[in-house]
């Protein structure tokens, strides 16, 4: 038999082995999930009950709000998730801003998040704006049981997925520094929504980084897109924001690349292909799918070391075609753009035009640190006995910076 406890702030009744109705007042009731017995210890807070909305003087179970079809969630009692909007959130350094409707954390780079230069990475980045994200969800009293689903989301079997994201990097925080996260929602057509972020530092109030990105919904049965529902618009248009951190009046397409990537120059052709990638159970997320964090590592895995080594990613677009689940085979392709120049006067004749990739996907033969690159177009594949699809088309940014390990 299983059982769990919850603090409850107000008079329940429940039966007792000899049937009497007693009142049990300011305690803490462990609860039985069949509703048979109940004992209690006293508590000195009513702190979970105002987060969840449960009113003061309920004299019945029925009257508490996180029920869910006649039960107890014990994952809402652990979650704490409110049922209605919070302004301050103590326990994520979060606050409700923009008249009510922005939300802003502050957040100390870990170590786990910065990489050998000692700065965040960009993935670290994201997994940020994720997160922060998610928070604002759960400020709002909107969040369900989904990964930031609402409460109508959830009845009509929705989800979330992104269909398209554009990150602007000009500093990247360093180990230990504390930094602001803004993040706000506005309206994306008729049946998608946009959400927005800005990194500040704390100290000196200097803005580091945008991020830009369009949501719509899919169904988690049918794994079809769908429109929304207007209970679920109803529910998230009073969060909307008319501003942008990035103005993308016509966003640029990223085209598709081929297995055969061309070059500008008919003489030298280029591409970096990694080994096929297998996602891994830890690559999934609660949407049971891979998580959209994980395509950008698979895509800079394709880059060389080398030009890593003297380059800082500016900017990176993602184009977001299907979802990616852990029977999927996965190819990642990589080609310098056509507007790379070449470095210390070195004349394309000089240049081999051969490639040779090792076993670990990186290049062999071609010398990087005589080309600079501006930016990479990339893609990640199914690939297997039928015809490939598409799963993210990328285009990467970079700016050179004193080279390291050479």
């Amino acid at each position: 038999m299983f059982t769990f406890s919850c603090p409850v702030s107000f008079s329940i009744s429940c039966s007792s082995s000899n049937g009497n109705i007693q009142n049990h007042g300011d305690y803490r009731v462990n609860i039985n999930v069949n509703g048979s017995s109940c004992t209690r210890r006293p508590i000195k807070h009513h702190t979970l009950l105002n987060e969840v909305g449960v009113k003061e003087g309920s004299t019945s179970l029925s009257a508490i709000q996180f029920l869910e079809n006649g039960h107890i969630s014990e994952e809402k009692i652990r979650q704490r998730i409110p049922r209605q909007k919070q302004l301050v959130d103590p326990y994520r350094q979060g606050l409700i801003t923009e008249r009510g409707v922005g939300y802003r954390q502050t957040v100390v780079v870990r170590s786990y998040e910065v990489g050998p230069d000692k700065t965040a990475t960009l993935e670290s980045l994201l997994n940020l704006f994720q997160e922060t994200a998610l928070n604002h969800v759960w400020m709002s009293g909107l969040l369900s049981n989904g990964f930031g689903a609402t409460h109508g989301m959830m009845r009509n079997n929705l989800i979330w997925v992104v269909s398209r994201m554009h990150v602007q990097v000009d500093h990247y925080p360093i180990w230990g520094e504390v930094i602001e996260i803004d993040t706000w929602v506005g309206a994306s057509g008729k049946n998608g929504m946009r959400r927005d972020w800005v990194i500040r530092s704390q100290a000196t109030d200097s803005t580091y980084a945008r991020a830009t990105s369009t949501w719509v919904m899919m169904n988690e049965q049918t794994r079809r897109l769908s429109k929304m529902p207007d209970e679920v618009r109803d529910e998230i248009s009073p969060w909307f924001i008319q501003k942008q951190a990035i103005n993308e009046a016509v966003p640029d397409k990223i085209v598709k690349l081929d297995d055969k990537a061309k070059h500008v120059n008919s003489d030298l052709k280029v591409q970096f292909t990694i080994m096929l990638q297998q996602p891994k159970r830890s690559d999934l997320d609660m949407n049971q799918h891979v998580n959209n964090v994980k395509y950008v590592r698979w895509m800079l895995e394709t880059i060389p070391d080398k030009f890593l080594e003297c380059h800082q990613l500016s900017s990176i677009i993602l184009e977001y075609r299907r979802e990616c689940g852990s029977s999927d085979v996965v190819q990642s392709l990589c080609q310098p753009d056509e507007d790379e120049s070449f470095a210390n006067g070195v004349q394309q004749n000089l240049l081999t035009n051969k490639v040779l990739v090792g076993g670990n996907g990186r290049l062999g033969s071609l010398d990087i640190n005589t080309l600079t690159y501006s930016g990479y177009t990339h893609l990640l594949q199914t690939t297997g006995e039928t015809q490939n699809e598409e799963i993210v088309r990328g285009r990467t940014r970079w700016n050179r910076k004193i080279c390291t390990g050479l």
